[in-house]
């Protein structure tokens, strides 16, 4: 059994089923304005889309989308799309790479996996470009937590379920205020943790808008 099915068998024991149900995950405005921020996000998306790929063949032939299975509320599975930023089959090398953050998630700032146009992508945050069809999908939403891989959410401990009663969102209180700097897992969940206690529509506003900032400061990119 893959490790997808394990997940999906062990699904109706996850500790935050038995939860409240966030505010946040019923919120119709907050919903609204996901609809409008994935239109407009999708549109300069396509925008882009096509010289991106240009650039991409030239640097490293392949597909112009990476899609990976990832967890969101609850721990329900999808499958979130990125504009490719690393060479194909980077997923099959990951064994090789030194991972550089403390717990349950991966992070390597200097992956030689990454192609060239991937250090660009990254660096600007284009590459999420694509996941604003997640949020259209109502996956994902503007703001949220960092969406976990399978393979981190079957290590959690009970305390780190928490983080997945909000939908995961493409910025967040980690994106904003921790960014590449933070690489300790646990620091990681008390954010999300801190964003779900804080959460209310004019804090998502103010985490988009210093979103919009820290992006084209490029602070904290990789």
């Amino acid at each position: 059994m893959n490790s997808l099915a394990i997940l999906q068998y062990n699904y109706p024991a996850n500790p935050c089923k038995q939860q409240i149900i966030h505010p946040s995950v019923i919120s119709k405005t907050k919903r609204l304005i996901d609809i409008l921020g994935a239109l407009v996000g999708l549109a300069i998306a396509f925008i882009v889309a096509i010289p991106i790929l240009i650039l991409m063949q030239k640097d490293s032939p392949g597909p112009l989308f990476y899609t990976q299975v990832r967890c969101g509320y609850l721990g329900q599975t999808f499958r979130i799309i990125k504009f490719r930023s690393m060479v194909v089959d980077a997923d099959q090398l990951k064994h090789l790479v030194k991972n550089e953050a403390q717990g349950n998630m991966f992070k390597n700032e200097h992956d030689p996996g990454i192609t060239n146009i991937g250090r660009f992508l990254r660096r600007s945050s284009s590459d999420e470009l694509p996941q604003f069809w997640n949020v259209l999908k109502g996956e994902m939403s503007l703001v949220g937590t960092r969406p976990p891989t399978v393979n981190e959410v079957e290590l959690y401990q009970t305390h780190h379920w928490r983080r997945l009663e909000v939908k995961p969102g493409i910025t967040g209180e980690w994106q904003v205020n921790g960014r590449s700097h933070v690489k300790d897992f646990e620091k990681v969940v008390r954010m999300d943790l801190k964003y779900q206690q804080k959460l209310s529509i004019r804090y998502d506003l103010q985490l988009i808008w210093k979103t919009i900032w820290v992006v084209f400061d490029k602070s904290g990119a990789c």
